[in-house]
């Protein structure tokens, strides 16, 4: 009997097409993957599919340059963008040993639908097929997919080539899952099968579904890189202080901050980002004051005497993220970064005005450029007379030694490289004079 075309499989190809819209955007719409899913790019698809097209689009993401080393000796020109992202779709599944034939025929039916496509499902056919020819060794030898040279030149100037080269290494890789346990990080580990990482945070190689993990519907941990969850155990906020978490969303240092007992306001610009933190809080019993506000509009009478500290985890490039994020060297291209790296130093100087006197503020961002890091901490402490650094407070169970500098601590992809690497971080611990305010 035939199966109804209405509920026959489609063999994947739901999913492709919607990996290869989110990749169009980022490579030829310039627009992030998450902007592209938020505006509703996956709503249509079951969580399966849904999860499949992201898998699949990071991946590819991941690998595109080393997908284009690989399609370059099949092609004598190249075609156009959306036929060229097709090819690397395919190329990635096929290196990564999906059955060939499956995914040649799921491309060719993906080009042939596309009316600015479908001359060109005889060329995806005949490159595709060339390429799984190819002995598995060819992929083994590939070099390790650069950065963009918009990028990649400001970050040799900064950490040398050698550096770079190993951050790359890592990025190319499959990040594991980090967590961020409510209560014992050991037993959490065992429970499920992770390794306990120096710094307190549990690492899992596979993890599946998230949701599906044990702990997760009773809130004993949450998703949050290793490197993300060291900002607020250096804060080290205290049970009953008043802690300020400044652009707060989705929530992994806020709920760290109200784990350890303190009274936290939970502050973001964005409402639909502070659902997620609320349905986080919610999941895991933890409880802060939410607040939907501009950072820089919210003032000392409505701090109420001010916080004994605040995190503020500055909007800035994300380049630390890469890892997680790989879209984003295609979906930028730094034209912003000026104006990021004004914000966060007028955010750092309202900050330090929300302060009790003898307060601290940590100030981190999730960037490999010194300009957003380093840079800040040098030119905030000569505006703010009587401002210190307390390098004293970077040294946290698992921080080696050499990670901290004159300014801060600096957080590399390519630290803890042979455990899966960590997000690009820098930190810093500032105080006001404890008579000022």
């Amino acid at each position: 009997m035939t199966q109804d075309r209405a509920t026959a499989p489609d063999d994947g190809i739901a999913a492709r097409r919607a990996a290869l819209h989110l990749i169009e955007q980022a490579t030829g719409g310039q627009r992030l993957m998450s902007e592209t899913i938020a505006a509703g790019a996956l709503e249509r698809l079951s969580p399966p599919d849904r999860a499949r097209a992201q898998r699949l689009a990071t991946q590819v993401l991941r690998q595109l340059p080393t997908a284009d080393r690989a399609l370059k000796p099949f092609l004598t020109k190249q075609p156009p963008l959306a036929v060229r992202n097709a090819l690397r779709l395919g190329a990635v599944e096929i290196m990564e040993g999906a059955a060939a034939h499956g995914v040649v025929n799921a491309m060719v039916q993906i080009m042939s639908k596309g009316k600015r496509t479908q001359s060109y499902k005889g060329l995806v056919n005949a490159v595709l097929r060339k390429l799984a020819e190819q002995p598995p060794e060819a992929w083994a030898r590939m070099p390790v997919p650069k950065l963009p040279n918009w990028l990649r030149g400001p970050m040799v100037e900064a950490w040398g080539r050698k550096s770079v080269e190993a951050m790359e290494a890592v990025q190319a890789m499959i990040p594991p899952l980090d967590l961020t346990p409510k209560g014992d990080g050991a037993a959490l580990a065992e429970a499920l099968g992770g390794d306990l990482l120096p710094s307190g945070s549990v690492r899992l190689r596979e993890a599946g579904q998230v949701s599906a993990l044990p702990g997760y519907d009773t809130g004993e941990w949450w998703v949050q890189d290793a490197a993300a969850a060291i900002a607020a155990r250096v804060l080290d906020a205290r049970p009953g202080e008043r802690v300020l978490d400044l652009c707060a969303a989705p929530g992994g240092k806020t709920m760290q901050l109200a784990a350890a007992g303190a009274q936290v306001t939970a502050l973001d610009l964005s409402e639909t980002r502070l659902g997620r933190l609320r349905e986080n809080l919610a999941r895991t019993g933890l409880a802060a004051e939410v607040v939907q506000a501009d950072a820089l509009e919210f003032d000392a009478s409505e701090a109420e005497g001010g916080f004994d500290a605040i995190l503020l985890d500055a909007p800035c490039s994300a380049t630390g993220t890469i890892r997680r994020h790989p879209d984003l060297p295609y979906a930028k291209d730094g034209s912003e970064f000026g104006a990021l790296i004004e914000l966060q130093a007028e955010m750092i100087d309202h900050a330090l005005t929300l302060l009790k006197p003898g307060g601290r503020l940590v100030f981190c961002t999730c960037s490999l450029l010194p300009d957003e890091g380093e840079v800040q901490v040098e030119e905030a402490l000569a505006r703010h007379e009587g401002l210190t650094n307390d390098l004293k407070a970077l040294a946290r169970p698992g921080i080696e030694p050499d990670w901290i500098g004159p300014e801060g601590l600096r957080l590399r992809p390519d630290f803890w490289a042979e455990r899966g690497g960590m997000d690009g971080f820098f930190i810093a611990c500032l105080r006001p004079d404890a008579r000022d305010g």
